[in-house]
């Protein structure tokens, strides 16, 4: 009778061990690269790509997460490689700069592993999926919102972003739409390098060189943050309104109740790193989109750049989120 017992504990070990060797197997292991929070939208695809995690390990329990920030672009090479010997089988990446990522993301890809490549995107196309926000959308729907809010005149400033492509496709569209309004004069346009303290200090020099201005577009609202404080400061009373972007939780705030001076923003939203996540762990699972035919996700998914106003901007407020 031992003896069969002994047996029969014997063979359930064995079976136990097969079986915890079957659920390693099937288990799917996600690495999340992105920079660290160095300014308030970065700070937001951090908090998003931890929510996003959170929520797949309770709906999920096989998928196993690598989240990595890194504060540079050797760094966050160094990253990408650690993720590779933990053998990932998928990698979403935000790239601190394009140029020089994209070789280790080349190697990520060429050894067979899922990349999702979100926002700034590589110089060579080396991923299964790419996920961005509309820049020349954001532009567009700035420019037009604007210019109904100045009822086609005025005379305006413009702060930028870092001088590069996305920027670029942000202001040439924002432009386009002005240049439909000959009554719209822009006196300026300098970047502001998506910075608090750069848009401070450009406020400052725009409200010294110009004694009449109608409206500011920011194009984003870590800038903004800098803009309203210059305005503050300076006693003036004579800008009707100033526009940012991106939907930090402040900003929304403030269109939430009805800020004069902030009546609107427009989205470039830092949760497309949790829509990147996603589309990672979907296509490791073999899922589809609900109601998209094909038998693969997107290629290329570009979130559309959403105006928030008054009337619509609960629905846009996260106040847990850092950004």
């Amino acid at each position: 009778m031992k003896k069969r017992i002994m047996l029969l504990s014997v063979v359930l070990m064995v079976l136990l061990v097969f079986a915890g060797t079957v659920f390693s197997a099937e288990k799917i292991r996600i690495g999340v690269s992105i920079p660290s929070a160095d300014h308030g939208w970065t700070g937001g695809i951090v908090w998003w790509a931890q929510k996003a995690i959170n929520d797949w390990n309770e709906k999920d329990p096989d998928v196993e997460f690598f989240l990595v920030t890194a504060d540079g672009p050797a760094k966050q090479v160094g990253d990408v490689e650690d993720l590779m010997v933990k053998g990932i089988d998928a990698l979403v990446i935000l790239a601190h700069d394009s140029a020089p990522l994209t070789p280790i993301v080349e190697q990520v890809y060429n050894e067979g592993i899922f990349v999702v490549s979100v926002d700034r995107g590589l110089t060579k196309p080396v991923e299964n999926v790419y996920v961005a926000g509309d820049n020349p959308g954001m532009g567009r729907v700035s420019g037009e919102w604007m210019a109904k809010a100045l009822n086609g005149k005025g005379k305006i400033v413009v702060l930028e972003g870092i001088p590069c492509v996305i920027n670029s496709e942000r202001v040439d569209a924002f432009n386009e739409v002005i240049a439909k309004y000959p009554g719209i004069e822009i006196l300026d346009s300098q970047p502001a390098n998506w910075s608090t303290q750069k848009g401070l200090e450009i406020m400052e020099n725009y409200l010294q060189k110009y004694d009449e201005i109608d409206a500011v577009w920011a194009q984003d609202d870590d800038v903004l943050k800098g803009v309203l404080q210059a305005y503050k400061e300076s006693g003036r009373n004579d800008i009707k309104f100033f526009l940012g972007g991106a939907g930090s939780k402040e900003m929304i705030k403030k269109v939430m109740d009805n800020d004069p001076l902030v009546k609107a923003d427009v989205t470039y939203p830092p949760s497309m790193i949790a829509t990147g996540i996603s589309m990672a762990v979907m296509a490791m699972r073999g899922e589809q989109l609900n109601g998209f035919y094909q038998h693969q996700i997107p290629s290329k998914i570009i979130l559309a750049a959403e105006l928030i106003v008054p009337e619509n901007a609960e629905e846009y407020y996260f106040p847990e989120s850092i950004f």
